[in-house]
């Protein structure tokens, strides 16, 4: 119906009104000429009078409440027809929901995210937040959702596809996604600007699970091969950014189940220059701590400042005790010291006595991403827990940078670790091949990072 009918039907129904109003006026005049002529010539005049307006009294208050009553009155029940389906997700509030990572690509014209939205919305799915990722021939939209708990991953693609998008790839969020991106790029340049260790983790927050490798530089001692050559800008190629290391060599991010976008290259090229301009930090003092069996060691973090340290305790070291660290002889010390002290591949804790001599190494490396934990104790402070302070530390570590789980390979005649793992109190699973014992520590909770109770801390005045 147009607006000119709408008017058209608008008039005559005024008119028609009129007319009725105007028929209602000559009606009441000729009764109230009959009703005076009634009263003047009859006997019961007064009484004929207070009658009358007792009628219009009572007409008066009719109107009234019919009138309030039909203001009052419930709006007109819904067609079936138009009725949302009981079935639905949309039709049912309040229900249990779900938190959904949705990544879809979609034409960049006008609509296009409207199409897309409303296809959610036609199940019920809410869009939380929203990122773009502008590309040459569409538009990478990053979208949070929540969903109805009932909705199946392919419901959800399909309404994707749907409304436009191709490529789509989901996963389950959690209420860590619902930061914001802004504020989560901030925290993480605060945590890589106060540690260089951070890079690494502080890069596959940002990115999401990729697996990320530092490989160092030639004729740095380490092990790892030749670099490949990478320009100042990095390298990027679908799946694979490749970074230049601001401490040498070279960080490759691989995510084979999704392609980068140049949004995200551009942000982690942006975190690692500011890595780069911060250089070397200041390593955090130690932790003085009294053992249960008397001796007092500092714990703090370790780097490549230890490397002489660390060769002197490895010549300390009897063969065996070598041998359980590294699943076999050892050859050149250089490369693999270098390699575990590097920040790049994880971070390492150094037990120091009053003297300043190195008795104890812990290392939690990154590997891709799984994370492995390793100690090495001097031969002569086995026993007296100093490895599992320092792996109660590293699990603590793990943790708070967000891993899932840490593992220990070692042997099955170490019973030393077995025992410190056992010690977590955490879940383990034990897988045994050869000889060769995996111990996986699942970290359903956050461990304690404070040491055992028959174990004094106090803060170090100095490194």
């Amino acid at each position: 119906m147009t607006d000119e009918t709408i008017a058209k039907s608008s008039h005559r129904h005024h008119w028609r009104r009129d007319l009725v109003e105007v028929a209602a006026l000559f009606a009441a005049v000729a009764i109230a000429d009959s009703v005076a002529d009634t009263v003047v010539h009859g006997p019961d005049g007064p009484v004929l009078l207070w009658a009358s307006a007792g009628a219009l009294l009572a007409t008066a208050g009719f109107h009234t409440w019919w009138s309030r009553r039909r203001g009052h009155a419930p709006p007109a029940a819904t067609p079936p027809a138009a009725a949302p389906d009981a079935a639905t997700p949309a039709a049912r509030p309040g229900g249990a929901t779900t938190l959904w990572r949705m990544r879809t690509t979609v034409r960049d014209e006008p609509g296009s995210l409207a199409a897309l939205g409303l296809a959610l919305a036609d199940l019920g799915v809410d869009i939380l937040s929203l990122q773009t990722h502008p590309l040459g021939d569409g538009t990478v939209d990053e979208l949070l959702l929540r969903a109805p708990a009932a909705l199946s991953p392919t419901e959800l693609t399909r309404a994707a596809a749907e409304g436009g998008g191709r490529d789509t790839w989901l996963e389950r969020a959690d209420a860590h996604d619902l930061v914001d991106v802004p504020t989560r790029v901030l925290h993480l340049a605060t945590r890589t600007a106060l540690d260089a260790a951070e890079l690494p983790l502080a890069l596959r927050r940002l990115l999401g699970r990729c697996t990320i490798r530092s490989i160092p530089a030639a004729g740095s001692g380490a092990a790892g091969g030749s670099v490949p050559s990478v320009p100042d800008e990095g390298l990027w190629e679908g799946t694979v950014m490749r970074l230049r290391d601001p401490s040498g060599g070279a960080i490759t991010i691989d995510r084979p189940y999704l392609p980068f976008t140049p949004t995200e290259f551009a942000r982690a090229r942006a975190l690692v220059e500011l890595d780069a301009r911060l250089g070397p930090r200041a390593v955090r003092p130690g932790d003085v701590l009294t053992l249960p069996e008397g001796g007092e060691i500092t714990v703090r973090r370790a780097g490549t400042g230890d490397l002489d340290a660390a060769r002197e305790m490895h010549e300390r070291c009897s063969p065996a005790t070598l041998s359980q660290r590294y699943h076999g002889p050892v050859g050149d010390t250089d490369r693999y010291l270098h390699h575990l002290l590097s920040p790049r591949f994880g971070r390492t804790l150094a037990a120091y006595t009053t003297s300043g001599r190195l008795v104890a190494l812990g290392h939690l490396l990154w590997d891709g991403d799984e994370t492995e934990v390793a100690l090495l104790v001097e031969d002569a402070w086995q026993r007296r827990g100093v490895g599992g302070e320092l792996l109660r530390r590293l699990v603590a570590m793990a943790a708070e940078a967000g891993c899932a789980s840490v593992y220990a390979v070692t042997t099955a005649s170490n019973t030393g670790v077995v025992a410190a793992m056992r010690a977590l109190e955490l879940p383990l699973d034990y897988q045994v091949e050869e000889g060769t014992l995996v111990i996986t520590a699942r970290l359903a909770a956050r461990p304690p990072a404070a040491p055992a109770r028959s174990t004094t801390v106090r803060r170090a005045t100095g490194g």
